[in-house]
């Protein structure tokens, strides 16, 4: 057994996972899995900057997993950043900030290393079920990117493309400063021109229509889950490896792209952060599901931190 903490700093929040990771088994027994909402990704589509509030709410999160990893003993520690990061001019005052407050330095990885780290925290427990069928396309929706993943045992064929709700948000959906409420049919095909785009793009690299299983990760699934089983409050055993059919997913897409704000935040399994942001992110999967014929997508709660915290052990 070995104690590891890892964290995975996106475009909409910041996560930590400290586990004992035993490889004889290939279990990872959970000491604490938390998120923030930090929004590092505000902005930098536009700017091509990490603005200076939202590194300041990266930092204050930082300092607060600094001091649970401590209390907690992790003996390695892996920090990894993904979209936002990898695009800001300004990079270099995200990694020494962190390097000052966590005492390691954030790696800034490329989206093809984003997938290898997703498809292993998904698939990893999934091995010897005889109700998926291989070969499984893990579905990442971040804030900033989106990862495609085919693989069997291993990942066969890997793609990031720039759909994560936040950017099809704030490209879309913001004028004047404020997101629409609720968007305009003209707002909600423009983002469906982007992720048809993106999904073109991505098909030249990943084969996706010949997966047998989509697993889809992160928020912006997760919280779909939730909606579809009307769950009283965010409940990650319930959502864990939950099925949620096609026809499903269109109904909640539908109610989040033509619902206002008040009606979103009053979903009680929606968290602050994500109210302005899920429905893009809930369209991105519904277009994904249409684009490959998925008659439903399996949720996972392990994903990405799952598959950073294996690398450390």
């Amino acid at each position: 057994m070995t104690r590891v903490a890892a964290v995975d700093c996106g475009t909409n929040s910041i996560r930590l996972l400290v586990a004992d990771a035993d490889p004889a088994t290939g279990e990872l027994t959970e000491m604490d899995r938390r998120m923030t909402i930090v929004r590092l990704g505000q902005d930098v589509d536009r700017t091509g900057r990490l603005a200076p509030k939202a590194l300041e709410r990266t930092f204050a999160a930082c300092r607060e997993y600094a001091g649970i990893i401590k209390e907690h003993g992790a003996e390695r520690v892996r920090f990894v950043a993904t979209s936002a990061s990898r695009d800001a001019e300004n990079r270099e005052d995200f990694v020494r900030g962190v390097l000052d407050i966590l005492g390691v330095e954030p790696e800034v990885i490329s989206g093809d290393q984003e997938a290898e780290f997703s498809f292993t925290g998904a698939t990893k427990e999934l091995t010897g079920r005889t109700d998926l069928a291989r070969p499984y396309l893990v579905v990442d929706i971040g804030g900033g990117s989106t990862e495609f993943v085919v693989g069997d045992d291993h990942v066969r064929a890997a793609r990031s493309v720039d759909i994560g709700c936040v950017r099809m948000t704030e490209r879309h959906l913001v004028h004047g400063g404020e997101v629409s409420d609720p968007p305009t049919g003209e707002q909600i095909a423009a983002i469906r021109a982007d992720v048809e785009a993106a999904l073109d793009l991505a098909e030249r690299t990943v084969p996706l229509r010949e997966a047998r299983t989509l697993v889809g990760l992160a928020g912006s699934v997760t919280t779909v889950s939730a909606i579809a089983q009307e769950l009283p409050e965010y409940d990650s055993a319930r959502i864990h490896h939950s099925r949620i059919s096609r026809e499903r997913v269109r109904e909640i897409t539908e109610w989040l792209l033509r619902s206002t704000h008040a009606e979103r935040a009053a979903v009680p399994s929606m968290h602050p952060g994500r109210v302005d942001v899920i429905g893009a992110g809930a369209l991105v999967l519904l277009a994904i599901m249409e684009r490959t014929g998925a008659e439903e997508v399996v949720v996972s709660e392990h994903d990405i931190l799952d598959g950073i915290a294996w690398s450390v052990a």
